[in-house]
């Protein structure tokens, strides 16, 4: 079984800012999962010919049989993947056999649209044949993502959390007053800032004390400094330690 590679980890940045983390499958690992998929598939189908030509070849003939056979054949190629991608687990048996699982890119699970449209694009991905679209989209995309991927919106992980790396570095800012009278509304904004901070990018962070410069008189690092010390000094105004207090996560900034 292919282990998971530390260069897979990528950093995804949702729409409020926070950052996350998903460790991508790579091309091997999933064509494995695919080729798993496969061999379940057509042991399913014969298992259901051999079920279905003995009990009911003698009752509506073989050609109806048949009929039914190829009906459910197409049935289960198109939604197979989209049954157990939807499902609690987002992976279908082989994806489970690699550890692997389908999830959205803000890292909740796909939805029922999102596994439909990935997995009815499959006919793209394999154009001109075996897979050579999505191979090449595959291996062409930072997260590995065919067409299919890209238009729902989805990623194939490893099914394994990534381990949480503690920072390295600890940013020490000045607890400070505010220098002017903040309305409570200012001050509930200052306070979910620096409790949230440490779970956002650098840039972000930089983009909201940005908006605060008004308030903290300085530009960039120092700014974003500045509003750190202030929402310390909210949270705790009054000095009760001789070294002001770590503010972990902020891997921009080094003391």
């Amino acid at each position: 079984m292919a282990a998971p590679r530390a260069d897979t980890l990528q950093s995804v940045e949702l729409a409020d800012g926070v950052e996350i983390q998903l460790r991508v499958a790579g091309l091997t690992v999933r064509s494995m999962a695919y080729m798993m998929d496969l061999l379940i598939r057509i042991g399913i189908y014969i298992v259901a010919a051999i079920l279905a030509f003995w009990l009911l070849a003698g009752v509506i003939g073989p050609q109806m049989t048949g009929g039914l056979m190829m009906l459910f054949m197409f049935f289960m190629e198109w939604f197979y993947n989209v049954i157990f991608e939807a499902g609690p687990r987002g992976a279908t048996p082989g994806q489970r056999s690699m550890k692997l699982r389908v999830m959205s890119l803000t890292g909740g699970p796909v939805t029922l649209a999102q596994a439909v449209m990935r997995n009815f694009l499959r006919v793209v991905d394999f154009m001109p044949g075996l897979y050579l679209t999505g191979i090449v989209c595959m291996l062409f995309t930072k997260r590995f993502q065919r067409v299919g991927d890209l238009v729902a919106n989805t990623v194939v992980t490893y099914a394994d959390p990534p381990p949480v790396i503690t920072p390295n570095v600890e940013v020490r800012a000045e607890r400070r007053a505010p220098s002017q009278v903040l309305t409570r509304e200012e001050q509930a904004a200052l306070l979910q800032f620096i409790e949230r901070a440490p779970l956002w990018a650098d840039e972000r962070r930089l983009e909201l004390a940005a908006l605060a410069q008004p308030l903290t008189h300085a530009p960039g690092v120092e700014g974003l400094r500045r509003l750190c010390g202030m929402a310390l000094w909210l949270q705790e105004p009054e000095e009760k330690r001789a070294a002001p207090p770590p503010l972990k996560g902020a891997s921009l900034f080094q003391s």
